[in-house]
């Protein structure tokens, strides 16, 4: 009896699933051709589980060259919150930053109330292009409280923005944190150097200090193929 067309193509997801698995970064990929022949099954039945593939971010096709692994997502665990900087040290990476603006200006949205602003006061915003060995991870826009506004001098493109506030008493303690899937923007596909309308991940976080009074609130997007948030659930019973 032979096998349905979807059972084929499924099939040929799995081995590829298998081959990225137990693959490197930049590995090539049988041809679409190669596919149809081991598997034997049509040029369309094989294009269509490799383009399954590609839309999960688990390979990339180059036009002209060929299939290969993709870069496997980070995953961001459980735990003790770590800074983007401390992240990346962590994993052996370089990390930067690419300013793109940092001022003093009135709060915009939930700013004032996630920081418990009074009337009239401003906002410490920094927004910048975060960067692990030179390839944009996330976009990342911070509003800090007004008795802060000694890090706009900084070096906030190579240095930490945490550490500067730890240097002025200001220790990031605590953390409430809301994410949400969407697709990006024109502009922040650009940023991110994503395709048109790739999905990203935002997360809103707003951070207290050792005193456990409001210190930031910052929304950052990530690159849903490079970075993955995991979480860890406890059932509550019936």
């Amino acid at each position: 009896m032979s096998v349905p067309v979807g059972g084929r193509r499924r099939e040929i997801e799995a081995w590829l699933r298998d081959q990225v698995a137990n693959g490197r970064e930049g590995d090539p990929l049988p041809s679409e051709a190669e596919l149809a022949e081991r598997f034997d099954v049509s040029r369309t039945t094989a294009r269509q589980a490799v383009q399954s593939l590609a839309a999960e971010g688990l390979v990339h096709r180059q036009r002209g060259s060929g299939t290969f692994v993709a870069p496997q997502p980070m995953h961001r665990h459980s735990g003790p919150l770590m800074s983007f900087t401390e992240d990346m040290r962590r994993r052996g990476l370089v990390a930067s930053s690419r300013l793109m603006s940092a001022e003093l200006r009135e709060p915009r949205g939930e700013e004032s109330k996630a920081l418990r602003l009074a009337p009239g006061q401003r906002v410490v915003a920094i927004s910048r292009l975060r960067l692990a060995n030179d390839q944009p991870m996330a976009i990342e826009s911070t509003a800090l409280t007004p008795d802060c506004a000694s890090v706009l001098s900084e070096d906030l493109e190579s240095g930490s923005l945490h550490r500067a506030l730890r240097a002025i008493g200001r220790q990031p303690t605590t953390a409430a944190c809301r994410i949400s899937a969407e697709e990006a923007s024109a502009a922040v596909a650009s940023l991110l150097e994503l395709p048109r309308r790739a999905a990203v991940l935002q997360e809103q976080r707003t951070v207290s200090d050792q005193h456990d009074t409001p210190l930031e609130f910052t929304t950052t997007i990530y690159s849903a193929s490079k970075y993955v948030i995991d979480a860890v659930l406890r059932f509550a019973g019936d």
